[in-house]
This record gives structure tokens, sequence and C-alpha cells, in this order.
């Protein structure tokens, strides 16, 4: 009986560890996948490459992207000491100008920078040949690649900043996405 019950419980065994390894905490769709869809697609049929809008929560807060076809969405969202200049860009649609003066002329310490690989929403893990997302906030980064240890940080504290870089991300894109659903006003 013993020879029967070995094999049967090495087998429990494995399972559980499989289904342990291969379902982390992170393994569901993060939140930001389809906003990030859903921009890149409104951009493509829009014939865009870049967006801009200001903060409607976060007075003198503006957000831009800038998509990279088929490779990346960049996103940026900061404070700027002259709104007023950004508003005037949004308004004539020089989103890209916009996205420069963002990301080289934000007060410092407000820049959130998002790198997403694919264009596809953050993932906590790369997949395949992918490069890792990036979260950047003031002078704080995280990379996605999924090496917590590497990092030196524990597995709930990646897992963590993940779901809350996913969130903020999420806020960005939605505001972007809103942007371009707006009504084309006559010029």
């Amino acid at each position: 009986m013993s020879c029967f019950g070995r094999p049967a419980i090495v087998r429990v065994a494995l399972i559980l560890c499989a289904a342990g390894v291969s379902i982390p905490a992170f393994a569901e769709d993060p939140k930001s996948a389809a906003l990030a869809k859903e921009l890149v697609q409104a951009l493509t049929a829009a014939k865009l490459e870049a967006i801009a809008t200001a903060d409607p929560a976060n007075a003198g807060v503006f957000v831009a992207a800038m998509y990279i076809p088929g490779t990346q969405l960049l996103v940026v969202s900061a404070k700027y000491s002259a709104p007023t200049l950004l508003v005037d860009r949004i308004t004539a649609k020089d989103y890209q100008a916009v996205y420069v003066d963002l990301q080289s002329a934000s007060i410092r310490g407000s820049k959130i920078f998002v790198m997403d690989q694919g264009a596809d929403g953050l993932a906590a893990k790369p997949s395949g040949d992918q490069a890792a997302d990036s979260f950047d906030e003031g002078d704080k980064s995280v990379s996605f690649d999924g090496e917590w240890k590497k990092a030196k940080i524990s597995e709930a504290d990646y897992t963590k900043s993940f779901a809350s870089a996913d969130e903020r991300y999420t806020k960005m894109l939605s505001m972007l996405v809103a942007q371009l659903k707006k009504p084309k006003s006559g010029s």
C-alpha cells in the first residue's frame, strides 16, 4: 500500500506546486489593458501619434501620450508652470509639443511617466522577448520585469506596486481616451 500511496501523493504535490507557480498573484488582466488598446485604436483611426489633455481633477496638471506604432505607448502626466501655454497647444491640437513640454519642463517631482511596451496596458511581467513595462513617479522608478527578488522587495510589495501603477495608468488613459472622443469643432 505504501508504494501505491507515495506516487499519488507526489502527483498531488506536483499539481499543487505547478498551480502555485503558474498562477501568480498578478496573473489577472491589468485594468489598463482595454483602455490602452482603445487609445491606440482611436489614435490610429484619427491618424495621430500623440494626444494630450488637461487633468480635470487637478488644476495645472496635464496628461499626454506618444504612440510609436506597433512598439510602445509613452504616457506622461505632470504639473506645468505655464498651464495656459499647454491649454493653447491642446486647443491647437499640437499634442506632440505638449508631450515634449511635459517630459522636459514639468514642475520637478510632479511627473509620472509610463513606458507601455507593446502599447497593450501594463504587464506585471513581460511576455516572450518583449521589454518590461515601467512606471516612474518623481525619483522612483519601477520596472515590471517580474523579478522582485532582484529589486530586493517582496512579491507582495511588487504586486502592490504593480496594482497601484496600473490604477494610476488607467486613470491617465481614461482622460486621453475622453479627449479623443470629444466632438470635433468646426474650424
